[in-house]
């Protein structure tokens, strides 16, 4: 998942540095979008139980058409936050709410949220008419897959026997299943190529089950279907490369 990531990331950086030496078009045919995105999000469904709002960071690429203004693409967003709901470390706890370490002294272990999504999906841009050609409302919808476990951080200094090697996968509740995205925001690719962006709301359902054999909080393998929700405000940059119709080269 992270090679993913580092992939997608490592092709922006190359394709934002080659199309600062040559010449911009004028929203002429076909697009290339290379993206970014960042985002606020809210929980809801069974994720409410276990986690509180999250913060989103998301890497994609779409094809926009030149008639018609249909799109295509490819995207993923890792989240990942503070508040952890669910005390799945509960049953090491001392009456008084603290771990004990390796050492017999308190240790300090924490709580993160972690998930990720990647997905396919298609959709349409509405131009608003005005000076900017390639601008208006984009509305996609997209599927694919969901994951978020709880991250069991460790205490840098003192062990935790309980949660070392494969006794950890017990208590991080690491559930992913298919997923659905839908999308509308406002989209501008503007004729000059300096203001390319989109902001809007978004909402994912994910429809995950816990993959772990064993879940110590239940003492016993959790089979329960979830139905995992996210509400998201994302703003992403656009770096456009428009080749095909209209276009003798491709320009940056």
């Amino acid at each position: 998942m992270y090679r993913f990531f580092t992939v997608l990331l490592l092709s922006f950086i190359f394709s934002a540095l080659s199309a600062q030496m040559d010449e911009f078009s004028e929203n002429k045919g076909n697009a290339l979008l290379a993206k970014v995105s960042f985002a606020g999000q809210m929980p809801g469904g069974n994720l409410q139980d276990r986690f509180g709002n999250s913060l989103s960071f998301g890497l994609g690429t779409d094809i926009i058409t030149n008639e018609k203004n249909w799109i295509l693409g490819l995207e993923g967003f890792y989240f990942f936050g503070t508040q952890v709901k669910e005390d799945v470390l509960a049953s090491l706890r001392t009456p008084q709410g603290e771990i004990i370490g390796n050492d017999r002294s308190y240790a300090d272990i924490q709580l993160r949220e972690r998930g990720y999504y990647i997905g396919l999906l298609a959709g349409k841009l509405f131009i608003i008419p005005s000076k900017e050609k390639r601008s208006g409302v984009r509305v996609t919808v997209g599927g694919g897959f969901m994951q978020h476990k709880i991250r069991i951080q460790d205490d840098p200094i003192r062990q935790v026997p309980q949660l070392l090697g494969e006794y950890r996968k017990g208590y991080d509740q690491l559930s992913n299943g298919l997923a659905f995205n839908q999308y509308i925001g406002y989209q501008m690719l503007s004729n000059d190529g300096k203001i390319n962006f989109t902001a809007g709301f978004e909402f994912t359902q994910g429809f995950t089950k816990n993959r772990r054999n064993y879940s110590y909080n239940l003492m016993a393998q959790d089979t329960t279907d979830r139905m995992d929700l996210l509400y998201t405000f994302r703003v992403t940059w656009i770096l456009p490369f428009y080749f095909g119709q209209g276009t003798e080269e491709i320009f940056y």
